[in-house]
Parts: structure tokens; sequence; C-alpha cells
């Protein structure tokens, strides 16, 4: 699926999609792990899966090593959810380490989590 460009970005930034999210899902760094979250966010809504096995750290229990059925996966739940919106209720961070707790919102129900992250040669991951 190609989401448009010039929709409003999914995380909610109140910004274009080309103005927000997708220059982390064209390869651009993010920043910090907030940054990362709605990324993340934008990615499932967009059914982007490439860019959430990217950001997935290898230690993460939901990394998958069969990264073709695991991005299938990904799509299928992508397109099968309708997503709402994304609320950051917190967000705690290091240089090197952050948490995330956030509300994900979706036609069917939520999805709330402390997420954690962790920076390793200047990239953030979720981990």
């Amino acid at each position: 699926m190609k989401y448009p460009v010039n929709n409003p970005c999914p995380c909610g930034s109140k910004k274009k999609y080309k103005q927000c999210c997708q220059k982390y899902h064209k390869g651009a760094r993010c920043k910090d792990a907030l940054s990362l979250m709605k990324a993340r966010y934008s990615a499932y809504a967009t059914a982007n899966a490439n860019f959430i096995i990217q950001s997935t750290h290898p230690d993460n229990k939901e990394y998958k090593e069969d990264h073709k059925s695991w991005k299938k996966e990904i799509e299928t739940f992508s397109l099968e959810n309708t997503f709402i919106s994304l609320t950051i209720v917190k967000h705690e961070s290091t240089e090197y380490e952050a948490t995330v707790h956030f509300i994900a919102m979706f036609l069917d129900g939520k999805l709330e989590e402390n997420s954690f992250f962790i920076k390793e040669n200047d990239t953030w991951f979720y981990k």
C-alpha cells in the first residue's frame, strides 16, 4: 500500500506525511526514541513492514530471522486494522536508552504499552 504523501502523518503531528515520518521510512535516522516510536506507529499505519523490521533490535522477542514471513505478518496486521490515533502518555530517555508509554487506538480497540528502546552505533532500535 502506498500512503499518499500529502495526507496527514499517521503519528498525529498535524504535518503532511512527506514532511514527517516519511523521511525516516526512507532511511533518515531518528533523532531520538520518541521519533522512532512515532515512525514505527506510522509504519504500521501505512503497512511499511520493512521499516518495522529494520527498526527492531535483533534481541527483541518479536524479532524473526525469517524476514519474508515476518513481513507478511506485519502487512496483514496493518491492513486488517484501521489506525485511529497515537497518544504518548510518558517518555523517559537517557543518551542510550528510553521508554515510551503509549496508547495506539484502532477502530476495534486499543494497544497500550511501555516500549523500550536502545541506541547503538548512533541508531535507535525498538528492543
